[in-house]
């Protein structure tokens, strides 16, 4: 066997372990019951549209009524009794029945492995709602969590990094930041991870395809960017946006933004549509106040997301501020990130031939953080950092990726950032994606980390000089 048949055979291999191994953590880590509304009001959707074949979710076991309290088996957290009462309160009132309050197409492809699991194993949710929230949960968010962890391996080894530098990569990800919590419930952000994951990957390849092969790749492109719209509408507009721009500076074609687009429009399409036959409505049904009117509903038009949020200037601004440093800052909850972020200056600076790959990042990232800093003011509501920006951590990664191969000694930053943002992790991984109080310990190792990536920076200096 020659060099470099070794080589693609080691890659295989250990790629191949990637995922398994990523599959392991995510069957460990998904939990056989619902932790929230959030995953709640997903799986209500899911139950409604197999076993009573509507949208509406009033007779789901995932809406709870003092009628319902012991006719129907409870899918919610043991240990959370306002929860298991009350059910869900992630939902709207829509001429005289509840809807989820989350968008319909995913879960509508949800129902779909949902109906796959039932016709091959008869289980079915208001039977044995704790085998349908794991299976649920396995097929979705852990899924989600494979493919991601596996992308950023891809994409480690598309940059030429070495094996073990993937590996870290991919590992970094996969450990050291809040992948591994939301692997543990259903939900759309870490879905749109995986999404946005593949979408990079695919914007690599792409850079370096022609002919035939580039075309293919735009068809992905669009198809991914499509799909990651109908998950959040939120990241989702300036996903489409940041594709188009990238599409347009990478190729100089006309061509080349039609076939984005194409591939693209049937999912804008299908979500419009489901979205108008739930609430008669093109926006987000969830940003129509009446439909948040119903009795108990802590929600109204004071705290829902959409529009401008803040009663002044300096309050958008500090609020801005806080979703990347501060109590439920994106940085502060995933630790690599503090290498990210300049990174995407550095990269700018020293790879011009990179440039609509590393504008593609920052645009990304600042616009779905310009965007929620503007049009909302509640952090996400109860949540493991901001889990809007979960999907985030893809092309945060990309720019890591690409920074060390362009600095190798980033190494030691990066096995610094990660082995404290594990030790977090790990405590995240705990509570799930909807935890307790864990602020001590998130400034805690965030001091840690910050301290000891400073001494390695310093030691080295010295080493240097």
């Amino acid at each position: 066997m020659s060099q470099s048949a070794a080589t693609k055979h080691t890659d295989r291999c250990t790629s191949v372990g990637v995922v398994l191994a990523a599959a392991v953590i995510a069957a460990f880590s998904a939990r056989d019951y619902a932790g929230g509304w959030n995953d709640g009001s997903r799986l209500a959707t899911v139950e409604a549209l197999v076993d009573h074949h509507t949208l509406a979710i009033d007779s789901t076991i995932f809406i709870r009524t003092p009628e319902s309290a012991d006719a129907a088996p409870n899918p919610y957290d043991p240990g959370n009794d306002a929860l298991r009462n009350e059910g869900t309160k992630d939902k709207l009132f829509i001429d005289g029945h509840y809807y989820s309050d989350k968008s319909p197409l995913p879960a509508v492809l949800l129902a779909g492995w949902y109906q796959l699991l039932q016709a091959t194993t008869g289980v079915a949710a208001r039977e044995r709602p704790r085998l349908f929230c794991y299976w649920m949960t396995l097929g979705s968010s852990g899924l989600a969590y494979v493919v991601s962890v596996w992308s950023v391996y891809r994409i480690a080894a598309g940059v030429g990094l070495a094996i073990r530098h993937r590996l870290l990569l991919a590992g970094s990800l996969g450990l050291a930041t809040v992948a591994l919590p939301y692997a543990r419930h259903v939900n759309n952000h870490i879905a749109l991870l995986a999404i946005v994951s593949l979408l990079m990957l695919a914007l690599h390849v792409a850079a370096g395809a022609h002919g035939r092969q580039l075309w293919w790749r735009l068809s992905q492109i669009g198809t991914l960017a499509g799909l990651g719209y109908t998950f959040d509408l939120g990241v989702g507009p300036v996903l489409l946006l940041c594709t188009g721009g990238w599409t347009w500076l990478r190729t100089r074609r006309v061509g080349a933004l039609v076939c984005v687009a194409m591939a693209a429009l049937p999912w804008l399409a299908a979500h419009h549509a489901l979205n108008y036959a739930v609430g008669g409505t093109w926006a987000p049904a969830n940003a129509r106040p009446e439909y948040l009117n119903w009795p108990g509903s802590p929600f109204s038009a004071a705290n829902m997301t959409g529009g401008w949020a803040h009663h002044s200037v300096g309050h958008f601004l500090l609020y801005a501020a806080a979703l990347l440093i501060g109590k439920h800052g994106l940085v502060n909850y995933n630790l690599p990130l503090y290498l990210a972020l300049p990174g995407i200056v550095v990269l700018w600076r020293l790879r011009k031939d990179a440039r609509p790959e590393v504008g593609f990042v920052g645009a990304l990232i600042g616009g779905t953080w310009l965007l929620y800093a503007a049009a909302s003011n509640n952090y996400s509501g109860p949540c493991c950092s901001i889990r809007w920006f979960v999907p985030l951590l893809a092309p945060a990664f990309y720019a890591v990726a690409m920074l060390l191969r362009e600095r190798p000694a980033a190494v030691r930053d990066l096995v610094v950032l990660s082995s404290f943002g594990a030790a977090l992790s790990a405590i995240l991984w705990w509570g799930g994606p909807w935890p307790g109080d864990v602020l001590a310990s998130m400034w805690l190792l965030n001091i840690l980390a910050l301290v000891s990536w400073w001494l390695v920076a310093w030691r080295q200096t010295r080493a240097t000089n």
